[in-house]
């Protein structure tokens, strides 16, 4: 008799003690953030417009060519600074590429990502920059932020195409990691 009673402690016992239960999940501690996918529909993410200078706000990559500066502002488009007086540059105007992650420049042709589509633009005149080509489905489609080590919402194909992500106060932890 005492043998079963024995077997039950040992049973009662391993499992008050399995710490897989207790262990936290992959990644960091939740801080109470984390990201959230912009959703546009495909027509939106494919409107290219070129607007008036606006302040930078979260800025990427830049390049210069000549007297002109291209800063890609992340998630959502190129700002066109002229750069002749160094300690005056001139905040000319801002080409709005929604989904615009990563920018290239070579001779007069600046190569920017439109969500899937890579857009490609003469920049010849970068007072009057023209979009000439657009590659659909040329960069494969990304369903994370561009950040490393961080929660976020998990991208849902039936709200449309994700164009950007916001930080935002969550009070629950999304499911997805990166």
């Amino acid at each position: 008799m005492k043998i079963p009673v024995y077997s039950l402690l040992l049973v009662l016992t391993m499992t008050a003690c399995n710490t897989a239960m207790d262990e936290a999940p992959p990644g960091p501690r939740f801080d109470g953030t984390a990201y959230r996918p912009i959703y546009a529909t495909a027509q939106e993410q494919k409107d290219i417009k070129s607007l008036p200078a606006r302040p930078l706000r979260n800025p990427g990559k830049i390049y210069l060519l000549g007297s002109f500066l291209f800063i890609n502002e992340m998630g959502t488009g190129v700002h066109i600074i002229n750069n002749s007086d160094p300690k005056n540059p001139e905040n000319l105007a801002f080409v709005s590429i929604p989904g615009n992650y990563d920018i290239a420049v070579k001779g007069q042709w600046l190569y920017a990502d439109n969500g899937t589509d890579l857009v490609v633009f003469d920049i010849s005149n970068p007072t009057n920059v023209k979009l000439v080509k657009r590659v659909e489905k040329a960069i494969p489609l990304s369903k994370y932020p561009p950040f490393q080590n961080t929660y976020f919402e998990c991208v849902d194909d039936t709200k449309g195409v994700v164009v950007g992500w916001e930080k935002v106060a969550m009070t629950v932890r999304p499911n997805c990691y990166r």
